[in-house]
This record gives C-alpha cells, structure tokens and sequence, in this order.
C-alpha cells in the first residue's frame, strides 16, 4: 500500500499513544503529533503545489530526564514512515577523522530499503512459503530414492504419492523434528576490501563490495537442519528471491523523500558558547555547517540513488546547559522555526512516571521479582517516599530527571535483589516506613545517606517459621550495613 493509500494516525492518537509511555509534556506531544499528520497532508494537496510545503522542523530543549529520547523512540513506531535517531556529537566536519553529517542521510536509506523490502517480503509470503514446502519436499524425497522403472507409467503414480504422503505429514506438523541436508546461499562468502579515503569511507567501501558481489557467482553452502528450522530459513530465502529488488530501492527512495524522519539529539553538544571560537569549537561550528545544506534541502548520494532532503523533517533535541538555542549558527536556528520547551519533572510528575505509563518502574521491578516467586506490592506512602527522595536529590544536585528514579529503584530493592532466589515464596509490601530515608551525608557535598529495603524488613513481612526466621535475622545481622549513594 502507498504513503498516500494510508492514513496515519490523528494527532489527537498520537498524543494519547504518546501519553502512554511519556508523562506531561503536552506541548512537545502535540508538536511532534502535527508535525506527523503534515507529513500525510502533503501527500493529499494537488501535486503542483506539494512540493512547495515545507515541513516545519523542531527543536525541543529540555534537561535531561525529561523525556526527549522517550518521545523520539515512541516516535519511531508510531511514525509508519524512515525513521533514524543520531547523536550530532558523534560527526565531525568533512576533512576530520569521524563520520560525515551525509552518512544520516546514507543510513536512513538503508533503514527505509529494509523497511520496504521487509513489506514485500510479507506480500509474497503465501508464494514463498508454497515453494519452500517443494523444496523441503525434494530433500525428503531426492529423485535418486525413486524406484528405478522399465515403465515411466508405472514409476510415476507411487513417486506422487510418496510425494503426497510426505506433504500431509508436513502440513500437519509431524516431521518436524526430522532432519535434512538443504543448501542455502550463503552470504558470508566472497572478498572483502576495506578502503580508506577523507570522505564517505562507509559509502565507497559498500560500493565496491556490492560491484565485486555482483561479479562473483552466488555462493550456496549445505546445512543439516531440522524441518522447522529449514522450513523458516527457506522461506526467508524464497521470499527475498521474490522480492524486486529494483522496485524495492525505488519506492525506499521515494518513502525518505517523501517522509522520511531524522531525530537529532544532543544538538547543544556541537552549539558554541560565549567566549569565542577556538580549538574544537571550530569542528562544532563546522558540523553545523555541514548539517545545514541537509537540513534545508539537498541532494545526497548513496549507493541506492541520489536522495533529495528537501522534504525530510528534522526534530533536533538538546539539554542546553552551557550552551543556548542561540548559540547555533544563526542559518541553523531558522532552519528549525519550532521551538518546544519541556518542562522539568517535579515530585506529583514522578509518582506518575512510577505508576501509570505501561512500562513503569513499579511494573517492571514486580515482574522481574515475580521470577522468584516473590510478590511485591508497592502502597501509595511507598511511591510518594520514592518519588520524594528522587525529587530531593534533584533539587540538591544535577537534575537527571526520571533517570534518578532508576537509581533510588535500584538501591531500595538491591538487598531484596540479592537474597530473593533464597527466600522462597514470599509476599512483601513497600510502603513509607520500608523506603528508609535519605539526607544529607556528613561530607555535606551533595551525597545522601540511603538506607535501602533490607532483609530485616522482608523477614518482618514474612510468614516464616521461628526458626527459619531466626536464620534469616542472622544472615540480615551480618549485611546490615546501611549505604552512602551518590545518587
């Protein structure tokens, strides 16, 4: 189906899926969910006037922590269009050792040939699955088994019903785990060359591999499989024969131009502070420099095709706690017109990251102890306790964000971690009293003392026998220690 048969999802859906995994942030939610739909808008206007639409790029600027990266990855499942995410710390200026900015561009070509060819394989999945069962077939039933004939008339009515035989055994799943000798192409033959040059280094070495792949014949190797197992390695290679490679590249090409999306984080890291330019704020200035032609619109070549960016949509993400939005080169800033703001996360957003997303912390921690037969049940005193502690060390110290939560989730349940496979099965409530409390250490630096959830509490909370308890105290003496986190 066609980017323009489709029709994604409303703004309105992508908020509410957003909503899912990403606690407020409402604006930049909303942001990103318009700049999508324009994506699909400009499919619908009359041709003469779609290529004139430019998309909107955005910028959000934001700590760290506060969900940034989250929305970029929640992006790119929601976005049904080339999606990549890249950290513009990593590339340098052209003439530098490192990676160039067109390599974005390069890599988001191949995720979209992947993509396609991934959605033609699935169309002829029926076709190939049809001729993987004939070959599967001739490897349990080789012509050389056939009984030798005088008559063909006679020899050729039993070979079919052998043949028919076989293929109802298969069809019902009772030959699986028979195993049989098939050949399969093998990919990893053939020479390789590594090729070392200034610019496009990746690009030009997979071009020579791909022209010496071409020149060489296929290779095939036999293995010795399981029919399960070769049936699916058949199918794949049965479906990627039947795959036009030609049309893949072409409607790739197309999806990138058309739709396709380039996440930048880390933006702040290649701005350029007060103080003037020197050292390597000459490459930072640089990369932007570089970034600018792709973000504004050009031609890149890969070993696909040329590659127009001219309707590419760029969201860039940064911290900006040293350097400032206006800080970018000023062609840069007006390339990206949409500016977001998100907001630091405060104790009431915290419980609520603990809580509601699908993914949260609560239910991971629970279901990973779960594994042991150990039931944890979070109360409400319990995820305040958690939540204030996280927002104390973030007012004292850096502000990390949600990402503190992981540190206080870890040091609260690391002892319970640790003896969960010996306690058996146990069920053991976190509430207020069992969190322990966190203030400032004696350095008085900016380190807290934490006291996490220890044996001692699991042994109150359990239905063991005198004894078995007595044990469990004893073992809990000797690890009482309590612990300084450098939260």
């Amino acid at each position: 189906m066609s980017q323009t048969e489709k029709q994604p999802f409303t703004p309105r859906e992508i908020v509410s899926e957003l909503d899912r995994y990403v606690i407020g942030q409402q604006e930049a939610k909303r942001s990103v969910a318009i700049a999508l739909r324009n994506r699909w808008r400009r499919q619908q206007v009359p041709a003469e006037l779609r290529d004139e639409i430019a998309p909107k790029n955005i910028i959000m600027i934001g700590a760290t922590g506060v969900g940034k990266t989250e929305i970029a990855r929640r992006l790119a499942k929601l976005s049904q269009a080339p999606f990549i995410k890249v950290e513009a710390s990593k590339f340098t200026e052209v003439g530098y050792v490192g990676r160039d900015v067109e390599s974005i561009i390069r890599d988001l070509t191949d995720l979209a040939i992947a993509l396609v060819s991934e959605e033609e394989q699935k169309a002829v999945q029926a076709s190939a699955e049809s001729q993987a069962e004939e070959l599967l077939l001739d490897a349990l039933l080789p012509e050389s088994s056939l009984p030798a004939v005088n008559s063909m008339t006679e020899a050729q009515p039993s070979g079919n019903e052998t043949r028919e035989k076989l293929r109802k055994l298969l069809r019902l799943g009772e030959l699986e785990e028979r195993e049989i000798e098939i050949e399969l192409s093998d990919d990893s033959s053939g020479p390789s060359l590594s090729i070392m040059t200034p610019g496009g280094v990746e690009e030009m070495g997979l071009q020579f591999k791909d022209m010496l792949s071409g020149m060489m014949p296929k290779q095939t190797r036999r293995r010795r499989l399981n029919i399960a197992d070769a049936r699916e390695a058949l199918v794949a290679q049965e479906a990627l024969a039947l795959v036009d490679g030609d049309k893949v590249r072409e409607l790739a090409v197309r999806r990138v131009e058309d739709s396709g999306i380039v996440f930048i984080d880390e933006i702040d890291k290649v701005a350029i502070g007060g103080g003037g330019r020197q050292g390597a704020d000459v490459s930072r200035e640089g990369v932007q420099r570089d970034l600018l032609p792709i973000v504004e619109g050009s031609t890149v070549q890969t070993k696909h095709g040329p590659v127009s960016t001219d309707h590419v949509l760029f969201i860039a993400a940064g911290a900006f706690h040293v350097a400032k939005p206006s800080d970018l080169i000023p062609e840069l800033q007006g390339r990206f017109p949409i500016r977001v703001e998100l907001s630091s996360l405060g104790r009431e957003d915290l419980i609520r990251i603990l809580t509601e997303p699908t993914n949260s912390l609560v239910r991971q921690y629970t279901a990973l102890l779960a594994t042991e037969e150990i039931e944890l049940v979070f109360e409400d005193s319990g995820i305040e306790a958690i939540a204030d502690i996280a927002a104390a060390v973030n007012a004292h110290m850096a502000d990390i964000g949600a990402r503190r939560l992981h540190t206080v989730m870890e040091r609260l349940l690391e002892e319970l971690s640790f003896e969960a496979p010996d306690l058996g099965k146990e069920r053991v409530v976190i509430d207020d009293a069992l969190v322990g409390e966190i203030g400032r250490s004696r350095g008085g630096r900016g380190s807290f003392a934490f006291h996490p959830l220890t044996l001692k509490s699991v042994v109150r909370s359990s239905k063991l026998g005198p004894r078995e308890q007595g044990r469990l105290e004893g073992a809990w003496r000797n690890r009482r220690a309590s612990h300084t986190v450098e939260c």
